[in-house]
């Protein structure tokens, strides 16, 4: 396996080329030391006055004015077109988690290429951030901690099956498909919600108020899923 471009031992910063919330993309700034651009994200981050400490991508969407400003170490131009800028960042960062912004809208085909990244790296924690919404893969087991009542959907991404406790609807051992069966619009029934999966395909869709309990509840997970091969 290849060595990735960003190793870093805290929650890193990842800001890509479409918008991002700017309050919430500040209180990002003050939970990640390490920020890291996907592309034309790195022209956010300067707007903001911050340096990035790396930007990774194809490189398409860097201005040449903005390229100057960075210094030459920092940029990792990687041509190849099979895959988004944000896959490219995602497998070259070994973080304990990465927020990413910028890669939820407004485009629905943007939304769906970096929802497939998220199934394609499921050994990367990874929570992408939207304006109402906050995304991640389930490891295969998870534990959060939300008031009740909470919006909690369920998204498969490919046939599989879950376990839960604390779910209105409890998922017991039902079969998920993204042509069948999902799970969206459940809503937590207690404080504490345990959920187990079968397969890295499972997306937790959660009101973007519930980052510090999705977070907590990636970075201790027991488990996480091996790397596709």
């Amino acid at each position: 396996m290849n060595e990735s471009l960003i190793s870093h031992p805290g929650p890193v910063l990842l800001v890509g080329g479409g918008k991002s919330d700017p309050d919430q993309l500040r209180g990002l700034l003050d939970t990640c030391a390490l920020r890291v651009a996907a592309d034309g994200g790195a022209e956010t981050l300067l707007a903001l006055g911050i340096m990035p400490d790396a930007v990774i991508g194809d490189l398409d969407s860097l201005t040449d004015v903005s390229r100057t400003r960075i210094p030459a170490e920092r940029v990792h131009h990687i041509p190849e077109q099979n895959s988004t800028d944000f896959d490219k960042c995602l497998r070259n960062i070994t973080a304990p988690l990465v927020y990413g912004t910028g890669f939820l809208g407004p485009r629905v085909d943007h939304q769906l290429a970096g929802l497939t990244v998220l199934a394609n790296r499921p050994d990367r924690r990874c929570i992408l951030l939207g304006e109402e919404d906050v995304i991640a893969l389930a490891p295969p087991e998870i534990e959060l901690s939300l008031p009740v009542a909470t919006r909690l959907s369920l998204y498969p991404l490919a046939t599989m099956r879950g376990e839960s406790e604390g779910l209105r609807w409890p998922l017991g051992g039902i079969e998920f498909s993204p042509a069948r069966r999902v799970g969206t619009s459940n809503e937590t029934s207690e404080t504490r919600v345990r959920l187990r999966f079968d397969a890295p395909a499972m997306l937790i869709i959660l009101p973007v108020e519930a980052i510090p309990a999705l977070s907590r509840g990636l970075l201790s997970a027991p488990a996480t899923w091996p790397a596709h091969a």
